[in-house]
């Protein structure tokens, strides 16, 4: 089970429109990495479901069996526990997960730091549950023993440099999953496919023939009964994940707190930026980018994604519904109403 960090707004308008899926398409559904999983190929011969199924849950399960926090015998929980100062072993993929993640860490001034560990359970929200409010003591405690540059990488190895430090790759292993899903498909041969992993997603080819793939962005509502669809997005050849704090929290010392937190306060965001979604080539780096620019708010966000070039659309808290505020190359995905 994966504990999440970053919790999706978005579906796949496949999955927002109930209808049975027509018949030259393939749909894979199952649970992963503590969400769900969707998949669906088009083109293909039904003959091949129990493979193509088989291929899907083996990239998903590697992923997870590499990257989970919640399993006690995974590569990451493994050298969460390693020593201090001294150098595990890694393999490539999660060196290049964490590789992915440190590119954001920098272009985010720390934004983004996959170190949190030890301040997400501080605040509840890992493996190990704790309903009161870290102290203020705490807090410095920990964020003093933290930051992505305190995980010295080699080829080959990862190095733990405090012993507080825990590697938490929930906002970005599941845009991994997509990647290795996608990229299996592509290497068994499917053209045209939509792949889903708690949210975030990422497609090839066409929905049907001469029409792009078609994902709905959620309106980010604390109750379930008010959610609706927000806009549609056209996404061809694309990943998309979006962020946002209306899904996970908790209520600590009777206030609301957001599952996402701050890795330069060691505290949960408390600004009015309900989500955002971010289009990119790769869902890992979309999903990882999603969380940076949650936690730095709408205005500092969209000043970065801005100058990152980054296609990016926010959905912002206003006294009285929703502001929107997207760039010109995310803009260019919104279908009309």
């Amino acid at each position: 089970m994966f504990g999440v960090l970053a919790v999706v707004g978005f579906i796949a308008w496949s999955r927002a429109n109930v209808p049975q899926p027509p018949a030259d398409r393939l749909v894979f559904e199952g649970g992963t990495m503590g969400t769900t999983y969707r998949v669906v190929v088009r083109g293909v011969d039904p003959s091949r479901r129990e493979k193509l199924g088989a291929t899907i849950e083996s990239e998903l399960e590697a992923v997870n069996a590499s990257m989970s926090t919640y399993k006690d015998d995974s590569e990451l929980s493994q050298l969460n526990r390693s020593p201090v100062g001294e150098a595990f072993s890694v393999s490539p993929e999660l060196e290049e997960v964490v590789a992915l993640a440190e590119q954001v860490s920098e272009a985010s001034d720390g934004a983004f730091d996959v170190t949190v560990g030890a301040l997400v359970d501080a605040w509840g929200f890992g493996p190990t549950r704790d309903e009161s409010a870290p102290s203020d003591d705490e807090i410095a405690r920990l964020r003093a023993q933290i930051g992505w540059r305190r995980v010295q990488r080699s080829p080959g190895t990862m190095t733990r440099t405090t012993e507080l430090l825990r590697v938490d790759l929930s906002a970005i292993a599941k845009g991994y999953g997509v990647d290795r899903v996608a990229a299996a498909l592509r290497a068994a041969g499917v053209e045209h496919f939509m792949v889903e992993v708690g949210g975030e997603i990422r497609t090839a080819g066409e929905r049907q023939a001469n029409e792009a793939w078609r994902i709905g962005i959620e309106e980010p509502h604390a109750d379930p009964a008010k959610r609706s669809l927000h806009r549609v997005v056209q996404l061809d050849d694309a990943a998309m994940a979006t962020s946002g704090d209306y899904r996970n929290y908790r209520e600590v010392d009777g206030r609301r707190v957001s599952h996402t937190l701050d890795p330069r306060n060691g505290r949960p965001i408390e600004h009015r930026l309900a989500s955002v979604s971010v289009i990119a080539d790769q869902a890992a780096l979309a999903d990882a980018w999603a969380t940076a620019l949650n936690v730095l708010g709408p205005d500092a966000g969209l000043a970065l994604a801005q100058r990152q070039g980054l296609a990016v659309y926010m959905i912002i808290r206003e006294n009285n519904g929703f502001e929107t505020r997207a760039t010109p190359d995310f803009e260019r995905h919104i279908l009309p109403p």
